[in-house]
């Protein structure tokens, strides 16, 4: 089966290279990024601006290749793939929990950038924490890691050791 997308929008980031972005959407508070959707897809914007946060679902189109073992950043172990949240994946999708600063007739201008310039978008959700049932939540390995302060480096690149 052979599965294909078209990008809805494209995302406009203060950051042209991986290496000192932030590595997920809380390290990258307050920093300002835009969601240009392409105009055939800007009616599908309306009543997005009554939620605080959305979800961007993107193609990681800078990623290359994939390990089903990576040292994730916030860490020096190897870890399974699909227990990280790290770039090079099977299928290079990304997933950020945006604050939305505001929306426009065909944009979205958002805080918490963790992605590059030029970044395709293939989906917006609004962000309902109710969904998520979370009395339970357990971080796994990242329960002592998340405490350790970390940015994009060049470990995922296409020719790094993850």
């Amino acid at each position: 089966m052979k599965v294909v997308y078209r990008p809805i929008g494209t995302v406009r980031s203060p950051f042209s290279e991986p290496a000192g972005m932030p590595i997920q959407p809380s390290r990258g508070r307050g920093i300002r990024g835009t969601v240009e959707l392409e105009a055939e897809y800007a009616e599908g914007l309306h009543d997005l601006d009554g939620f605080s946060h959305a979800v961007l679902l993107c193609h990681l189109h800078r990623s290359r290749g994939f390990a089903l073992k990576v040292v994730p950043f916030l860490d020096d172990t190897p870890r399974g793939v699909f227990a990280t949240r790290a770039p090079r994946r099977p299928n290079p999708i990304g997933m950020s929990v945006v604050r939305i600063v505001s929306v426009g007739e065909s944009r979205v201008d958002f805080e918490g950038v963790d992605l590059i310039d030029g970044t395709p978008v293939l989906d917006i959700k609004p962000y309902v924490p109710e969904l998520v049932d979370d009395e339970e939540v357990r971080l796994g390995w990242l329960e002592e890691a998340r405490r350790r302060k970390a940015v994009s480096d060049r470990r995922f690149d296409s020719d790094g050791d993850g």
